[in-house]
């Protein structure tokens, strides 16, 4: 597997990033606010092509993404990441569930699903366990030896 991008975990004054990928700008603002009352770093795109833009500067330690966008959808998405070795756990957050979606979304390794709309409250503590549960590399501005 080629992996072209790093694998380095990005913390900006020592609180974990996570992106936030929505094409609903309402939910993107709402979403980032809570993260960050509840100590994160939060990146927001409205698109995929947007987020694989910005991913090679920092990789999230915890990805939420939207099912259903327009051009590139959130399954689309963690594939393309998937195909270039590209690991950050996801949280899946869509406005049409149905068994079909949770079950793909769950063959897709996710570590969270939810429905539209959700408790920004039980989302942030998934996005707590799913960060915890990864390694904390590099802290942005540490000196690299």
């Amino acid at each position: 597997m080629n992996v072209r991008h790093p694998q380095t975990r990005i913390m900006a004054r020592n609180r974990p990033l996570v992106a936030v990928v929505d094409d609903d700008p309402s939910i993107v603002r709402s979403l980032a606010r809570v993260l960050r009352l509840d100590g994160y770093e939060v990146a927001t795109f409205g698109s995929g092509q947007d987020f694989l833009g910005a991913i090679s500067t920092s990789i999230p330690q915890c990805l939420v993404l939207d099912v259903h966008m327009p051009k590139m959808n959130g399954f689309e998405l963690q594939g393309h990441l998937a195909a270039e070795g590209i690991c950050v756990p996801i949280i899946f957050v869509t406005a049409h569930d149905t068994p079909q979606t949770r079950a793909r979304a769950h063959q897709c390794g996710c570590s969270g699903f939810f429905s539209k709309p959700f408790d920004p409250k039980a989302l942030s503590e998934e996005i707590r366990e799913a960060v915890r549960c990864q390694p904390h590399d590099k802290v942005a501005g540490e000196n690299q030896a």
